[in-house]
């Protein structure tokens, strides 16, 4: 992938010129007159080139200076394959055999492609040498990284490449997981060693670190799962009333519509015999980036952080089997796949929270240039190993807020960013449940009260408003208080005000048996940002009033104020009945590429890993 198509050709070029160099070991001269010994530049200053402005201060890393590389995880020739039997076994040996296929893995430069996803750096010709010299490149901390020279992994030079400079390249392995045990810096020390003399000369360098994307970004591809034959689901106890997921037509045909009227492509993802019912292709992963200083801007790779789920499948704790088809349908060239998957399940339903559905991000404002994560936790939390790999990048603090009173406890069911008319351009969608029940008052003193919710699908339950109205609605001002505290986190944490706020009807509703709460009406919400402009809904199916859905044109009326129009996407069957939306059923990969890059004019200061404003 390139995040800009108008620059993949220059990637391209520089990429094949980069391997070419690579490959033939075209001399590198001296550009100034360096003292003979150990002399290894990087792009400290983060131009993309190597020059001697590089020198200064090359020997640390601060969030203003100091050279990057990516973690080369994506597989630039298609080489890791699929087996299409894997896909279903129970337990974690195909998900780590999965995982360890990638471009970082093995031990050559795979193509143009891959060449471009290497950091250079460079030892200047040292003329002066003996035919004894020699050198050697240590990395340290090992394993996060290699380097090549001349087209080959190496650790050793010799005297006649020192003689005429060496062009290396150097290839990240692995992202920051847990800081306690990398921070995501090494050391790249070169030594030279000529007859009694030893000269050294080192950089310090940073891999560079996942950067959500926000949905005010025009979405590239939008990703959705659709059925195939078999039962759909892994030992048949399906989660979800009898024929849901179902009706898939009318959810892919409007789908299909409200994308068309985009620049972005819509691509179905099918999944297995047995577990194509967890089409939930926003909760199977995250979308990240990850960045590096190229000539002509930004060197740009997706990594897909994969959900922290693991399940019970066949009576062995298993890594959810949806995501596999990750590696299967979407790792290829620029796209790497990363996994932090705990040793056992999570108890209950603490495991609903470790997917990408309770994974949101807050575009750029005042204090945070790069915008900030957004995830749900509270008496139920996500395993700590995965929420510590998610928050550890270090340039998007986490805002957290509780959502552990919603079944399913995601934080996309009760927010969405979208564009406003305001400074910062941007504000909250937030699901109001107040102005549901008065849009449902509404209808009722206007002689409404027989119009049923739901009249026009195959629901099995379509309450009139009176119905609806004399149930008491405590769950739902239960909801409405616990959304309160939600916005008292955010609005602190933003700076936003309660009348910036866009608000939009949905029911909430007890689930029996467990005493959490769900949307009863479609989570409005709980939607696809196509563009910042165009948001594609789930239609809610509302009462009408004078031929009108309620629930849509209040909708309408409030998104519009901000300039977005809205895409309406039938998802009742085949996601709202099964506990979510649009959002949860869809995923998007987004141009990232006016995104300010994480290293200018960003901060890794406050961004405590695993800690959040709350």
């Amino acid at each position: 992938m390139r995040i800009k198509k108008e620059l993949s050709m220059r990637r391209w070029t520089a990429g094949l010129a980069a391997a070419t160099l690579l490959a033939t070991a075209t001399p590198v001269m001296a550009a100034w007159g360096a003292p003979p010994g150990a002399q290894l530049t990087a792009d400290v200053n983060r131009d993309g080139l190597l020059t001697r402005a590089d020198d200064a201060g090359e020997e640390t890393w601060t969030d203003t200076r100091g050279a990057i590389f990516l973690p080369n995880l994506d597989d630039d020739q298609r080489r890791c394959t699929v087996d299409p039997a894997d896909l279903e076994k129970p337990g974690r040996a195909v998900d780590e055999k999965l995982a360890a296929c990638n471009d970082g893995a093995d031990d050559r430069i795979n193509g143009a492609r891959d060449a471009a996803d290497l950091a250079p750096l460079r030892v200047d010709a040292q003329r002066n040498l003996s035919g004894a010299a020699t050198a050697s490149i240590t990395i340290a901390p090992a394993g996060k990284a290699r380097v090549f020279a001349n087209g080959r992994a190496t650790n050793t030079l010799t005297a006649a490449e020192l003689r005429r400079g060496v062009r290396l390249a150097l290839e990240g392995r692995d992202i920051v997981r847990d800081p306690a045990r990398w921070d995501g810096k090494i050391t790249v020390t070169l030594t030279v060693t000529d007859r009694d003399r030893t000269s050294t000369d080192t950089v310090r360098m940073r891999v560079a670190p996942l950067m959500f994307q926000n949905d005010l970004q025009p979405a590239e591809t939008v990703l959705a799962g659709q059925p195939t034959d078999g039962p759909g689901w892994w030992d048949g106890n399906l989660p979800y009333p009898d024929g849901v997921p179902g009706e898939w037509q009318p959810f892919a045909t409007s789908l299909r519509k409200a994308t068309a009227s985009t620049a972005a492509q819509l691509r179905f993802v099918e999944g297995t015999p047995k577990g194509w019912k967890d089409m939930w292709l926003q909760d199977t992963f995250e979308p990240a980036t990850a960045s590096m200083p190229a000539v002509g801007g930004p060197h740009t790779i997706r990594i897909l952080i994969r959900s922290g789920n693991v399940w019970e499948v066949g009576g062995v704790d298993t890594p959810r089997p949806a995501g596999r088809l990750l590696y299967r349908d979407l790792r290829g060239p620029d796209v790497g796949i990363v996994q932090e998957l705990s040793k056992t399940a999570s108890p209950g339903l603490d495991d609903l929270l470790n997917t990408g559905g309770n994974l949101e991000s807050l575009p750029p404002y005042d204090g945070y240039p790069h915008g900030r994560i957004v995830y749900g936790s509270g008496e139920r939390h996500p395993d700590p190993g995965f929420i510590t790999m998610v928050t550890s990048q270090g340039y998007q603090p986490p805002v957290v807020i509780d959502t552990s009173w919603l079944i399913v406890g995601h934080a996309d069911e009760t927010t969405h960013v979208v564009r406003a008319n305001n400074e910062r351009g941007w504000t909250l969608a937030v699901a109001d449940p107040r102005l549901a029940v008065k849009l449902l008052r509404d209808v009722q003193r206007q002689g409404g009260g027989g119009q049923r919710l739901f009249a026009d699908t195959n629901s099995p339950s379509k309450p009139t408003v009176d119905q609806v109205l004399s149930t008491g609605l405590a769950d739902n001002e239960a909801a409405a208080e616990h959304i309160d505290e939600q916005l008292k986190i955010l609005l602190k944490a933003t700076g936003l005000r309660a009348d910036e706020l866009v608000r939009l009807p949905v029911m909430f509703e007890r689930v029996p048996g467990f005493g959490l709460l769900r949307a009863m009406t479609p989570g409005l919400v709980n939607g696809l940002s196509l563009t910042d402009r165009q948001f594609a809904a789930p239609d809610p199916h509302g009462p009408k009033l004078g031929g009108r859905d309620v629930f849509r044109h209040a909708t309408e009326q409030a998104l519009g104020q901000n300039g977005v129009r809205v895409r309406w996407v039938e998802d009742f069957f085949w996601a709202h009945l099964g506990g979510g939306e649009v959002h949860c059923s869809t995923n998007a990969l987004r141009d990232t590429s006016r995104a300010t890059p994480w290293w200018v004019n960003g901060s890794g200061a406050g961004a405590v890993p695993g800690n959040g404003t709350r």
